[in-house]
């Protein structure tokens, strides 16, 4: 059992809640880096000094911050309205256990049941807001007294293995997080590595803008969970990224182009050592990548990351070779990194 996979996935973070999961992460790098602080807004920036090797001020990145519900009122029967932290297909909600607020009050995502549904009605996706969260409160007043308007709900989904996959919630980014712990308990780099485990990157990569400000690196590697599109469809498209086929490298999504220098130097060094890798087929999505590549005068940066199935529902699968392959080529590629790589012509 992955215990780090484990508990962070099992931890809330919701965009602009990250509190928990963030004392969970200073808890496992304290005694790794050399300094550590959290700014303005809430992002988690730690210092691992380098040997001296090199002058390079190095970024890693990965979002801590998962997607989620927020309450925004009560029905008279007791149950709450809610809407998306974050992007979802309505269809995956239903049925599915949160808990709300300080208190983690549990609730199910409930609607109207099939057995009352008209024949048309059985032939529709619910939508989202004619869904409620219920908590078991007899009336309006009885749920007020549990639950306050703005209250944030994350899933619970208690974390498995089965094989070689791994099954849980909010692998999108806590395997992205665990990567980049795994580096912060390896030896020191050639040059001085910064950390930021980044918020609110699921409602518009906002963390990352303060980060990519502050930190002023000169190039960054950014940690995610790609969505893996890789089971049998009616017309056999081909995947994005597959699970079991190694770690996916990004060229181009939809809000950014990963610097080809940093692409290049990726690829060589999975060939190098021997790392299954996949190229991440252009288009859709998004990472930090896109703001970090944007802060001050412009930073260099790609982004590597762990395929995984199911992105944005309660419940996602990964592939353990994978996630064990990502940590091994991003730790390669940073202990390879030279000037000369990011150097303009």
């Amino acid at each position: 059992m992955n215990e780090l996979l484990k508990n962070l996935t099992e931890a809330v973070g919701v965009a602009s809640y990250e509190h928990e999961i963030r004392a969970l992460i200073i808890n496992l790098i304290e005694n790794h880096v050399d300094e550590w602080h959290v700014d303005a807004m809430g992002n988690l920036i730690a210092l691992k000094k380098g040997t001296g090797a090199s002058d390079l001020r190095v970024l890693v990145d990965a979002h801590m911050d998962e997607v989620g519900l927020m309450i925004t009122g009560y029905d008279s029967n007791g149950t709450l309205k809610f809407e998306a932290v974050g992007n979802f297909n309505d269809r995956t909600l239903l049925g599915k256990v949160v808990q709300i607020g300080k208190k983690k009050v549990t609730g199910v995502i409930g609607a109207r049941p099939i057995h009352l549904l008209t024949a048309r009605q059985r032939g529709s996706v619910v939508k989202r807001d004619t869904m409620r969260i219920d908590i078991g409160a007899k009336n309006k007043d009885a749920a007020s007294d549990k639950v306050s308007v703005g209250d944030l709900a994350a899933f619970v989904t208690a974390y498995e293995e089965v094989g070689d996959c791994a099954i849980g919630k909010s692998f999108d980014n806590r395997a992205g997080c665990a990567v980049l712990i795994e580096l912060l308990h390896s030896k020191p780099y050639p040059f001085d590595l910064y950390a930021s485990f980044s918020v609110q990157e699921e409602v518009g990569l906002r963390g990352a803008n303060v980060v990519g400000y502050s930190v002023k690196p000169d190039v960054a590697l950014i940690l995610e969970c790609t969505p893996a599109y890789d089971l049998p469809t009616k017309d056999d498209t081909s995947p994005n990224v597959a699970l079991g086929k190694g770690a996916a490298i990004y060229v181009m999504d939809r809000v950014a182009i990963q610097d080809p220098r940093i692409v290049s130097h990726i690829t060589k060094t999975a060939v190098a050592h021997d790392i299954p890798f996949q190229i991440r087929r252009p288009g859709g999505g998004g990472t930090n990548t896109a703001s970090i590549q944007r802060s001050r005068g412009g930073v260099p940066a790609a982004t590597i990351a762990v395929p995984g199935r199911y992105a944005h529902t309660p419940t996602m699968m990964i592939n353990l070779n994978d996630y064990a392959n990502v940590v091994k080529l991003a730790d390669a590629t940073l202990r390879s990194l030279t000037p000369n790589m990011v150097k303009r012509d």
